[in-house]
């Protein structure tokens, strides 16, 4: 695998000459339209055959697969421009191996979408997942859960393999994360075991392979209430074979101040679970100032704090799939800055001529343009290089694996290098 970072008279025909892969597999795997005119500093990650296959008449999916000896899920993850789809034709070149794939080890994976992403955005993305986990299941005023319309994609995970993860938060009626509702839970002995009985019954039901809890704003007084709820959780859930996970706030010392901190108990949480993501971004946030959503440094922090107090082989660190363009002057109180996946990042600076810089510090992606009104801005988000950084930062480290926030947005380098570069577990054993 290359990462080729695009210079003046750089096109796709010629790239795709210069390192011997075909154009339809560079465009697919870096989210261009065949129309799309590279932009200057933009990545490109360019993915080099080892081994290929001719579709003749009568080969599927299926048959190649076993011809080749690989699962049918590494040969759509071999072959992003797939799509996901299993139609064939004629003549069409199918990938099997990628030279030195997987090189760089393995990892559990796991990311997230609301119930109304478009099937056509998340059937390329299921097979690079072990975990996928619907979003989200809260929790009402009196205990119970709220349902959930995750029938449709519980069976897109079955389609491609990966295994559903039953995702539980404080998520109100309002959108928002009550600690109230936490509280309302660690303080009810009653409503505490109803409210397992009726996640245990839910993952029962739907067919979920375990739970994540996701508990954000914790009165600091309950952080204990938090692990003793979690200890609960786990029993009943590894009673049956199924694992526990738990995210956590990125923080970097046991006495970090602030609402989102302070309820979130590292050692504790970490030896009440099976599995713990580090929610490593939103450093860059709507309503704040311009910044790297995830700045390599910050991340390091939050990870070399979190191996103090968790062992590596239960740590999963979060990797954002977007950025935010932001209005200048930054001034607090204006509307937030819009979020936008990777491919909309390239295709704003492409729509503005704005050249991508890369800042080697942080390890992000980022320009400025200037709108039809005048109005200057600044946009950070990731690209094949930034996602390169963190998943090696993740095996450095000697992390479990890696979770994605989210899969609403388009973003094939992420899941090409993710490929290229590591192999993915098919189950989380603990």
């Amino acid at each position: 695998m290359v990462i080729h970072t695009v210079v003046q008279g750089d096109t796709v025909l010629a790239l795709s000459k210069q390192y011997g892969v075909a154009v339809e597999n560079l465009l697919a795997d870096n989210g261009l339209s065949a129309e799309d005119s590279l932009v200057i500093g933009q990545a490109l990650v360019i993915s080099i055959p080892e081994l290929v296959h001719t579709v003749s008449s009568g080969d599927t999916l299926v048959s190649i697969s076993a011809q080749y000896g690989i699962s049918l899920r590494q040969l759509y993850r071999n072959n992003f421009i797939l799509n996901g789809q299993a139609t064939l034709a004629p003549g069409q070149t199918l990938v099997i191996r990628y030279q030195n794939q997987g090189s760089k080890g393995s990892f559990v994976t796991n990311s997230y979408a609301y119930s109304y992403i478009e099937e056509t955005l998340l059937k390329p993305q299921l097979p690079y997942l072990t975990y996928f986990a619907p979003f989200t299941y809260g929790i009402s005023t009196t205990g119970s859960l709220f349902p959930l319309d995750d029938e449709n994609l519980l069976l897109l995970a079955k389609e491609y393999g990966a295994k559903p993860l039953m995702h539980l938060s404080t998520l109100t009626e309002e959108g928002g994360f009550s600690n109230a509702r936490a509280s309302l839970v660690f303080n009810d002995d009653t409503i505490r075991e109803n409210l397992i009985d009726e996640i245990l019954a839910t993952i029962q039901e739907k067919g979920y392979r375990g739970l994540d809890v996701d508990f954000e704003f914790i009165y600091p007084e309950e952080r204990f209430d938090y692990i003793s709820f979690l200890q609960s959780l786990r029993i009943r859930l590894n009673d049956q074979g199924l694992p526990l996970f738990s995210a956590l706030a990125p923080k970097t010392s046991d006495t970090q101040m602030g609402v989102l901190y302070e309820g979130h108990d590292y050692g504790g949480i970490g030896a009440s679970v099976n599995g713990v993501l580090l929610m490593t971004y939103e450093w860059g946030y709507t309503f704040g100032p311009p910044l790297a959503v995830a700045p390599l440094p910050n991340v390091r922090r939050v990870a070399e704090y979190a191996l103090t107090r968790i062992p590596p082989e239960k740590l999963f660190l979060g990797i954002p799939t977007y950025g935010y363009d932001w209005t200048l002057p930054f001034q607090r109180g204006n509307p937030g800055a819009p979020s936008l996946s990777p491919v909309e990042a390239v295709n704003l600076a492409r729509r503005y001529g704005a050249d991508i810089q890369y800042d080697t510090n942080v390890q992000s992606p980022w320009f400025r343009y200037t709108d039809e009104e005048g109005r200057l801005h600044e946009v950070w988000f990731e690209d094949a290089r930034s996602i390169q950084a963190k998943l090696s930062l993740a095996k450095e480290l000697g992390f479990r694996g890696v979770g994605y926030w989210n899969s609403m947005r388009e973003f094939p380098q992420n899941w090409v290098v993710l490929n290229q570069e590591y192999n993915i577990e098919e189950t989380f054993t603990f």
